[in-house]
């Protein structure tokens, strides 16, 4: 009987202590899930220790990016001349040399070509028919103003008159476009100021107009600077855009300005050409030099903080350290962007209006590392 009590005892006790567990508080849940990290904990430091920290509010403001961009150096178009034959024939004589500055109206080669000596005739020709006729145009006037002479033999006069004219000035013409020269000789002049850039043509060879150029001029008081900017970027640049172009051959930066863009893509490279002015003129700079284009463009708002603020823990992390109403310091993970003029944007982690301790995150940092 003893025994069946004691059984009995211990049934009981083993029912209580399930409904126990059935209706008791819950687990506790893992630290994974609810058990705050301690990295997060507040830090306090001393009031004479604070002296040393310095608190900025964060707030929304204009971004702004900077678009690294290769380019290079070339003419304007109105600076850049190719130079071509004039009349048909054979070059005698290359009268200037690659690099050479020249002026307006210096003479560059000389052609020997029977089409100049078969247009200069034809002008004088026309020349000879055209005196004629305003001799034989006046006698008619005279003669009928004395009245020995007859109007329709006048009107005749002054239809091939016009004639002689229109024949002299077509001739004149032709001449005018081959240029200068006698008989079969014909000197190609330079048609601006400018610098031999290349000869493509050398004594003996036959030329013929609207070929290929013969020589190539360039201007170099008017450069500008081409940059290739993918056309995904487009859409963020602008004309009147600042820019700072490098010269790696000079040595030298200038402030620069977007004038103008190409109106097309290139179809291999998915880039288009921007146009840059130059501040200032640069000594020594020359069509074909390499450029590198720091190229400033807005990007979307966005909360920036001193680079200062933003403190690297474990070599990826990003941490700051934000300011609370009862005097203690709260570290905060935060995603950054790019840092630009001492400043980084800051992508996640942020808000405006918080404050952050912009310089002195060390020292909170040294104090937050005690509590762990």
């Amino acid at each position: 009987m003893h025994r069946h009590k004691i059984f009995i005892a211990l049934i009981v006790l083993s029912i209580v202590a399930t409904g126990c567990g059935k209706d008791g508080p819950p687990d506790a849940p893992s630290k994974s899930v609810a058990a705050p990290d301690v990295s997060v904990k507040p830090v306090q430091v001393p009031a004479a220790q604070q002296q040393f920290l310095t608190i900025e509010t964060v707030g929304a403001s204009q971004a702004y990016d900077v678009l690294m961009l290769p380019g290079r150096v070339t003419f304007r178009p109105q600076a850049q001349s190719a130079v071509g034959a004039t009349a048909a024939g054979r070059v005698v004589a290359v009268l200037v040399q690659a690099g050479q500055v020249v002026r307006a109206g210096a003479p560059l080669l000389t052609i020997e070509s029977a089409d100049a000596l078969a247009a200069r005739a034809a002008l004088d020709q026309a020349a000879t028919r055209l005196a004629t006729a305003e001799s034989v145009f006046r006698r008619q006037v005279e003669m009928v103003e004395k009245g020995v002479g007859l109007e329709i033999e006048r009107q005749e006069a002054d239809a091939r008159l016009k004639e002689a004219r229109t024949e002299h000035e077509r001739a004149r013409h032709a001449v005018t476009l081959i240029g200068t020269g006698r008989g079969i000789q014909v000197t190609v002049r330079a048609p601006s100021n400018g610098v031999v850039m290349s000869i493509r043509v050398a004594a003996g060879a036959t030329v013929a107009p609207g070929g290929e150029a013969l020589l190539e001029l360039g201007d170099p008081s008017h450069l500008q600077v081409v940059a290739q900017v993918p056309e995904s970027d487009l859409g963020r640049v602008a004309v009147g855009q600042a820019a700072e172009v490098e010269l790696p051959a000079l040595a030298v930066n200038v402030a620069a300005q977007v004038e103008n863009f190409s109106p097309r893509v290139d179809l291999e490279s998915r880039r288009t050409q921007v146009y840059l002015a130059l501040a200032r003129r640069i000594d020594g700079l020359r069509a074909g030099m390499m450029a590198q284009i720091a190229l400033r463009v807005t990007a979307d708002a966005g909360i920036s903080v001193p680079v200062s603020a933003v403190l690297i823990k474990d070599g990826r992390r990003r941490v700051v350290y934000l300011a609370r109403p009862d005097g203690t310091f709260e570290p905060r993970d935060v995603k950054t962007g790019r840092n630009q003029n001492g400043r980084v944007v800051i992508l996640q982690g942020l808000t405006a209006g918080e404050k952050v301790v912009v310089r002195g995150a060390l020292l909170l940092d040294t104090q937050a590392e005690l509590l762990l």
